[in-house]
Parts: C-alpha cells; structure tokens; sequence
C-alpha cells in the first residue's frame, strides 16, 4: 500500500485570513473552499499543499508539529514575513545552521532555516 501525502491540515479560528496569509508567503492560489476548510494549491515543486480547517479553540502551546522553510537570505525574508503578519519568536544556531523561529498570525510556529 503506497502513501502520498496530500496536506498539511493547520486548525484555526479564521481559515480565509490564514489561506491569504499563507498563499502570500508561498506565492499559490486557493484551491478549494470546502465547508469548513480551505485548501491552497501544492507548491511548484510539488509536496503537500497547506489547508486550513476552522476549529472552535484557540490555540495553547507550542506546535507538536511544524513546517521548515530552507532560505538563502534569513533576514530578507523575515522582513518579508514580518511584512505579511507573521512575527519572530525565537532563533538557534548549531553546526553553521541558524533556525529563525516564526509564528503566523493565528501564532502557528514555522521556522525559517539558513544552511552554513
């Protein structure tokens, strides 16, 4: 039995506002509106496309799960992010690579990762 990963399903309380942020930060369209649901389009390179499903909660904690984002530029596209609503929450480095953590406007975090 042979599996695909389709999406990357985000819980949020506005999925319209989180599909406009999202489809800005990756340059794609929406898809689909589907009852509570609204799903972008995959990526140029192919890989799951992100969907955002409207739940009653608000969200507590950190993420169990989160989505990197390889960058050439860190601080180009922080501005950029920053920008669009997202806002910076922390930062690592280890071996010559630096995480720049983010959270999205619902405060969902992701990380932006420069290599060496």
């Amino acid at each position: 039995m042979a599996l695909q990963m389709s999406h990357i399903v985000v819980d949020c309380r506005d999925p319209e506002h989180l599909a406009a942020f999202w489809s800005e930060v990756l340059g794609v369209g929406v898809a689909l509106r589907w009852k509570q649901y609204v799903i972008l389009d995959a990526p140029d390179g192919g890989g799951p496309a992100l969907a955002f499903q409207q739940v009653t909660e608000v969200k507590q904690g950190k993420n169990r799960v989160h989505v990197d984002f390889t960058v050439t530029d860190l601080g180009e596209v922080t501005e950029r992010l920053s920008g669009l609503g997202a806002r910076v929450t922390g930062e690592t480095t280890e071996d010559g690579v630096t995480a720049r953590v983010l959270a999205d406007p619902e405060g969902n975090e992701f990380c932006l990762v420069r290599l060496g």
